[in-house]
């Protein structure tokens, strides 16, 4: 996906009304308050050549930059984010989607707070589980982050 197709999507996403229901979407997965669409994958990348991952990680990493780069002309500095406590809250607190599942794939995250509607904002890349794809995500959503 180009910059300007990250870009057409994150657009597209922060004015589309919320799925009613848990579920695939036709740019990644939904439910009530938030979407999560992919804006690049590894495409067959797990955990058997670390090489090419590594390589493939890099690559949504700077992809990543350069989306952020462009919000931030947006919507100005990103607060960076850690996941990690959110992840470990999960098993004694209840947190909302999206947020579990953000947690359980990405380390961090970038996240802006849009004027106007107020949706959440969230660009992460999702490497922690070396078993599966390595993913650039954005998280749009009206729910705050715990």
């Amino acid at each position: 996906m180009t910059i300007e197709q990250c870009l057409a999507t994150i657009d597209l996403l922060c004015t589309r009304p919320f799925p009613a229901e848990h579920g695939r979407t036709d740019v990644g997965s939904g439910g009530p308050g938030y979407h999560i669409a992919e804006l690049g994958t590894s495409n067959g990348y797990g955990a058997e050549d670390c090489w090419d991952r590594a390589e493939t990680a890099e690559e949504c990493y700077e992809r990543g930059e350069e989306v952020r780069d462009q919000l931030t002309g947006r919507w100005g500095p990103s607060d960076h984010i850690g996941l990690q406590t959110v992840q470990l809250r999960t098993e004694t607190e209840d947190i909302p989607e999206p947020w579990v599942h953000l947690s359980a794939r990405v380390g961090d995250i970038h996240l802006w707070r849009t004027e106007g509607n107020g949706r959440w904002i969230a660009l992460g890349v999702a490497d922690r589980d070396e078993a599966d794809e390595i993913r650039l995500l954005v998280v749009i959503t009206e729910i705050d982050p715990p």
